[in-house]
């Protein structure tokens, strides 16, 4: 059982779409197209269910998930046992788009209070990796850095930053310099870079996630990001 928590103050940085087609290519690989069980779950502890939005209008448009989805975050008890599921192998979670963090330095009470926070300390606590995704621009630094010097790193978690979103259209001078941002922290940094793509952006509301995508070369290229992602995760991360 693996369990992956997709963390990071900052709001809009694709925490949803990370959750959801890492789940999604997870869940392709072990089942392939099989009518069988899904070993992978998503489990969102974002109080406005943008995954399980998602999950709706994947529905209503006629498709399917590959993977189990739950929206859970005020059962704090719950998401302690997600590493316990039956019949499931990974977990992928959702986490919500703002952490009120508290003045309190210690890793358990910096969370804050309330139903988020207890959410967010009981997934944490049972968590194999913590998936930091940041975007290649200045206005995600500092959060990013509150979110694994207040959190992560008190806890002792193992965790991996994954640059999200970025243009290749911008020029890789962003790219460089939030590479750099990372390096100078020493943090651990994913190899792959999750590029942007309009299909990303249009997928929730179109009802489908990365694996069902339409089979042309934009979305071939879209879809090879979360593969590789999904691997380089599976052999450590970094």
């Amino acid at each position: 059982m693996a369990v992956h928590v997709v963390l990071n103050q900052k709001g809009g940085v694709g925490k949803s779409t990370l959750t959801m087609n890492l789940a999604a290519v997870k869940a392709h690989a072990l089942t392939g197209d099989a009518d069988v069980e899904s070993p992978v779950a998503a489990i969102s502890v974002d109080p406005q269910g943008s995954a399980v939005w998602w999950a709706d209008r994947v529905e209503g448009s006629g498709n399917e998930l590959p993977f189990k989805i739950a929206q859970a975050h005020d059962n704090p008890k719950i998401l302690s046992q997600l590493h316990k599921l039956p019949g499931i192998s990974h977990v992928y979670v959702d986490t919500p788009g703002w952490i009120d963090f508290s003045s309190n330095g210690d890793s358990a009470d910096s969370l804050g209070a309330g139903a988020s926070g207890d959410a967010l300390r009981a997934v944490l606590s049972i968590a194999d990796l913590v998936i930091v995704p940041i975007e290649p621009e200045p206005l995600c630094f500092d959060p990013t850095a509150r979110t694994i010097k207040k959190v992560i790193e008190p806890l002792g978690k193992k965790f991996v930053v994954v640059i999200n979103n970025w243009d290749p259209r911008d020029g890789k001078v962003d790219l460089e310099q939030t590479r750099a941002f990372v390096d100078a922290h020493g943090w651990p940094l994913a190899r792959t870079v999750v590029r942007h793509y309009k299909v990303h952006t249009r997928a929730a509301a179109d009802g489908r996630v990365v694996t069902e995508y339409d089979a042309n070369r934009v979305s071939l290229q879209a879809r090879e990001d979360f593969y590789k992602l999904s691997l380089e995760l599976e052999a450590g991360g970094h």
